[in-house]
């Protein structure tokens, strides 16, 4: 057959046209052309914002004068202050910054009042949790400018010096876990979680798509295999390799890094192993739903993204809107990602980890169930 020399636009408009089917006819791969960037809108547009406000605090009263009540206030009217709890003792209050309610614990001292009236400056401690310091940093850094003018009304008739000494308050602030604001402390232990479910999620999407696009599933129909022992047999090689990125990630932590190790260790291994089960678990499914591996891959994308986007990553988790919040519960890198920088920041244990924790647990053995049912014995 001899190629035409000339262009023609009939022949054009006929391969447009085909292309117009196959795009017509692989919905999931359309879906993903219109999702994705709609999603990116929505995500980025509404969910994520560097500047979070309304943040959890605790209260420790020593001192209930009314001077009390408008330094408590002047907080609020920088919103970023939400007071949520009033503890009774420090160790209350710590451990509620430990397993991550609060955000601040406000120490108010005996005798705050009468230091405050005689001019004597009292010293307020607030303690914060630094694990992320973009979610503290603004907070704190707006306060002083807001106390200078808190008590502009307390301060009147023979007060009235009190009002022209800048500072009226001795502000203290101790920035718990990561006192020097350093953000790889942060990042780094999170990336345990971002490379985890991005590696473990692609590599299992593609497991039963390659044995359908290869041929060999034939043979896997063939064997006397129950659903549940061709799925856990898949995903059980790929756990040592989840295992070998935690190490070389801890490894680049420890020594290049620098990140403070407080918890413990095999604590954290144990944690990571149903961590990498829930993405394994989730990769098969995908793969189990995908008609090739393109798709199973485009899946892959599109679960990966908000993941990374809502987990509090990349953004401070309590700066995004609610909604955003409701759906990052549904994530388990969001659990893993408080988990892991509660072991290795906080030195937390297994009771302050286990909120977090069932939620990941319950997520790998949903997934894996839906992924056996979805299985099926006999080719389509």
């Amino acid at each position: 057959m001899t190629r035409s020399s000339h262009f023609s636009f009939e022949r054009l408009r006929g391969i447009i046209a085909k292309e117009f089917t196959q795009m017509r006819r692989d919905r999931l791969t359309f879906a993903m052309m219109l999702g994705i960037p709609l999603l990116q809108l929505v995500l980025f547009g509404f969910a994520i914002n560097s500047d979070p406000r309304h943040l959890p605090a605790a209260v420790l009263f020593a001192d209930s004068g009314p001077q009390v009540r408008t330094f408590l206030q002047a907080m609020k009217n920088t919103t970023y202050y939400k007071f949520v709890r009033e503890v009774k003792s420090v160790q209350e209050g710590r451990e509620l910054l430990a397993r991550g309610e609060v955000q601040f614990l406000i120490n108010i001292p005996q005798n705050f009042t009468r230091d405050l009236l005689r001019g004597d400056r009292p010293a307020v401690l607030i303690e914060a949790d630094a694990t992320d310091p973009s979610a503290t940093g603004l907070a704190l850094g707006s306060l002083n400018a807001q106390l200078d003018s808190a008590f502009r009304n307390d301060f009147k008739g023979p007060l009235e010096y009190l009002g022209r000494t800048p500072g009226p308050i001795d502000l203290r602030v101790h920035a718990q876990y990561n006192p020097e604001s350093n953000t790889q402390f942060n990042i780094v232990p999170g990336l345990m979680g971002v490379i985890l479910t991005m590696t473990m999620i692609m590599i299992t999407g593609l497991a039963i798509t390659r044995e359908k696009e290869r041929g060999t599933m034939e043979n896997l129909l063939s064997m006397p295999t129950r659903p549940s022992e061709v799925l856990i047999g898949k995903i059980a090689p790929y756990i040592l390799i989840g295992y070998v990125q935690v190490g070389v990630i801890l490894g680049a932590a420890r020594f290049i890094f620098h990140v403070p190790m407080h918890g413990s260790i095999p604590l954290l291994l144990a944690v990571a192993l149903v961590f990498i089960a829930a993405n394994l678990a989730m990769g098969i499914t995908f793969s189990t739903v995908a008609k090739n591996q393109l798709q199973a891959m485009q899946m892959t994308f599109f679960v990966f993204l908000p993941s990374i986007l809502l987990s509090g990553f990349m953004f401070p988790f309590r700066g995004m809107p609610s909604w955003a919040q409701t759906v990052g519960e549904f994530l388990p890198l969001t659990h893993f990602l408080r988990i892991v920088r509660g072991i290795l920041l906080k030195g937390n244990g297994l009771h302050e980890i286990i909120p977090d924790l069932w939620p990941i647990a319950l997520f790998a053995l949903v997934m894996l169930t839906i992924g056996i049912k979805r299985y099926r014995q006999t080719l389509d």
